[in-house]
């Protein structure tokens, strides 16, 4: 952000600094250092979420704590970063960030939701965890849309320049890719032998993803593929 020509102010849950960057400690989950962090800013730029743990206080409460903060600030924009498939897969966390998202849209500070696809890191380092007792393991038919980071960044900072749409936006990757297919040049580029033993996900969630609730037709789309990611992350380094 502040290459891009942004006076930024970061927030984190502990100390830290950094060129070009204010930081400000905050703490959603209890409220800490929230007025700080947002007073005087033009714009708030909401990344933050805990997918693992107090996922309701950060992710919802956190954010209303949020909101009302940025309103009382005279904040002129809050963007919050979402993920594209909260409003149709039926999984706990999803349902934290939809959720946040309501919050942020019934706010009185004007806003815009992006919602991405799923990063390539989230899908490597899914395929690892599934291959730990040998083979790669999943569903073969369920679909995903990976989209680089990068250039999800590049979308953020648009959004920003252009200011608060009171929408949502969806950005993904340029490929959709059923999990066999991923699992195939996962396996090629890491020169690995471990065969797909295929399960089927069952009941509403498993039936979402193999539909494509992990996918967007929206338009615009990243350039970057997930073959390109492979490459830049193994090359030619054997790996089992």
């Amino acid at each position: 952000m502040a290459a891009a020509g942004f006076e930024v102010r970061g927030a984190s849950r502990r100390a830290r600094t950094g060129s070009k960057v204010e930081w400000v400690v905050t703490d959603l989950a209890t409220g800490a250092g929230v007025a700080e962090a947002v007073a005087g800013t033009d714009a708030v730029l909401h990344l933050a979420s805990s997918p693992r743990r107090q996922t309701r206080e950060v992710d919802v409460v956190g954010t209303r704590r949020l909101v009302e903060a940025a309103a009382a600030a005279g904040v002129r924009h809050l963007v919050y970063v979402s993920i594209v498939g909260v409003d149709r897969v039926p999984y706990s966390y999803y349902r934290a960030k939809l959720a946040a998202e309501q919050v942020v849209a019934a706010g009185a500070v004007p806003w815009t939701v992006l919602r991405a696809t799923q990063f390539p890191q989230f899908l490597d380092q899914l395929l690892r965890l599934s291959s730990r007792l040998g083979p790669v393991i999943g569903d073969r038919a369920v679909v995903a849309q990976p989209v680089d980071p990068d250039e999800v960044a590049d979308q953020l900072i648009e959004l920003l320049r252009t200011g608060a749409r009171g929408d949502i936006v969806e950005y993904g990757g340029p490929e959709v890719l059923r999990f066999d297919e991923a699992v195939r040049m996962w396996r090629q580029a890491r020169h690995s032998r471990r065969p797909l033993l295929p399960v089927r996900f069952p009941g509403r969630l498993g039936g979402e993803l193999r539909a494509g609730g992990l996918v967007t037709a929206a338009q615009p789309t990243g350039r970057r593929r997930w073959a390109d990611y492979l490459a830049d992350t193994y090359g030619g380094t054997s790996r089992r």
